[in-house]
């Protein structure tokens, strides 16, 4: 029997939080990782989420696969996307179609929701997931480039602005 993905629950979060260790050891970024167990509950299910997770449980009741994913919006397209920040699929579960149904659902989920896109990002090294994405239609934009600021220089750059009260 196929592993069954649902909505995750406040009683799955320990075991996203363990995959998602998985994974940023998958990526060799375990240097960066930082969350926390409570961090990630705040942030699916607390007073003000700020995410949504769907998870795959295998025949044995655990939890082998995770998506967590938000809403953002497109100034040009004039409508909400859904972007996937995380889709990870423990190693004995891949081949198995279990990260094709996950990324169905997740494009079902954005077509009810009338978004106008769905994006997620994927390592420049990481060839056989862009040959799975390319495979199921997507584009990988070779334009594009994540910009990002953290840490001290997000300090910095905070730090020499104001806010206008409005």
């Amino acid at each position: 029997m196929a592993a069954t993905i649902r909505s995750a629950t406040p009683a799955d979060v320990g075991a996203i939080f363990s995959l998602m260790l998985e994974l940023a050891e998958f990526e060799k970024l375990t240097h960066l990782f930082v969350a926390t167990h409570e961090g990630v509950h705040d942030a699916l299910f607390g007073a003000r989420p700020s995410s949504e997770a769907m998870v795959a449980e295998g025949e044995d009741g655990r939890i082998v696969a995770y998506a967590l994913f938000f809403h953002n919006f497109s100034t040009f397209l004039g409508r909400r996307g859904l972007y996937l920040e995380d889709l990870y699929v423990q190693p004995s579960q891949r081949g198995s179609g279990l990260g094709t149904r996950m990324l169905r659902q997740l494009a079902a989920l954005a077509v009810e929701r009338q978004c106008g896109r769905f994006e997620w990002t994927v390592l420049d090294w990481n060839q056989p997931a862009i040959d799975f994405y390319e495979k199921m239609g997507a584009t990988v934009l070779p334009d594009w480039r994540v910009v990002r600021m953290t840490g001290d220089a997000l300090d910095a750059l905070a730090a020499s602005g104001s806010v206008q009260g409005g």
